[in-house]
């Protein structure tokens, strides 16, 4: 397997400025807010199984899926900047099983908060037929709609991997990033592609969905100006989520400015 000058600097060892000590309070940190923040989100799973209103609620169900899906992406990233820091180099086919759900969870993320958004839409601006349209049928629908979406978007760089790598590179160890896994350009350009897809589709129905609920708060609606507030809210979170979109133009931008930096502008993206 060919190594270029930037996988022989992700995997040289660290500078004597990164001590041991350092290396490990960092990852206690990571692990104990990883815990914290899972903890906080299997308690309000388990409030949502004990009541049966909140599994007939639309907006539940799909708050509910947004909490699962946020736990799985946690859970996949401590481990996955705890291996780099301990690790440094893991074989493909191990992180290939790492990346996929990390991916997958990631790109869920902003299409669960735009449907949120559209459910509030429909529950303000059309409430007569928000029985009829938000239904529980559709609401789980609609998460099945999410995980084949993105599916369909990695699966063919898994298959196209599987297909046109050799059986040496798929046992060989690599620093753990999506780049050095499907190395393929074509991977890298559909995904460049689907991001910038996504990208619009989620704003545009963003702010579609506020200003046409904007233009009904003007009547003074109490209903109304929560559901303004909640796009706002739900507008803050895409902004966070959309961060994975243009994230391999910040680390490109990073790296031109601090090459010296790759190991952590690596790890840290």
């Amino acid at each position: 397997m060919n190594v270029t000058a930037v996988d022989r600097n992700l995997t040289a060892p660290p500078d004597s400025g990164s001590s041991l000590d350092k290396t490990v309070s960092r990852c206690i940190i990571v692990l104990l807010l990883g815990i914290t923040i899972n903890y906080i989100n299997a308690a309000m799973v388990h409030v949502f199984s004990k009541h049966d209103i909140f599994k007939t609620n639309p907006r539940y169900i799909l708050f509910i899926h947004l909490v699962l899906n946020d736990m799985i992406l946690l859970t996949t990233s401590v481990i996955l900047l705890v291996q780099t820091y301990i690790i440094n180099r893991q074989y493909v086919f191990v992180c290939a099983l790492l990346i996929v759900p990390a991916v997958l969870t990631a790109q869920n993320t902003p299409l669960n908060v735009l449907f949120m958004a559209a459910e509030c839409y429909v529950s303000v601006c059309i409430p007569l037929r928000y029985n009829h349209i938000c239904t529980v049928r559709r609401t789980y629908a609609v998460i099945g709609i999410i995980w084949t979406i993105n599916c369909l978007s990695l699966l063919p760089d898994v298959a196209l991997m599987l297909a046109t790598e050799s059986q040496q590179f798929l046992f060989s160890r690599v620093a753990c990033l999506r780049d050095n896994v499907f190395r393929s350009s074509y991977s890298r350009n559909k995904r460049d592609a689907s991001h910038i897809l996504f990208l619009v589709v989620v704003w545009f129905t963003l702010c579609y969905t506020y200003f046409r609920i904007l233009f009904v708060a003007k009547a003074a609606d109490a209903k109304a100006n929560k559901a303004r507030n909640t796009i706002l809210i739900h507008g803050f979170q895409v902004l966070l989520c959309m961060i994975i979109y243009v994230q391999p133009m910040i680390t490109q931008l990073l790296l031109f400015l601090f090459p010296q930096q790759i190991r952590i502008t690596r790890m840290q993206s």
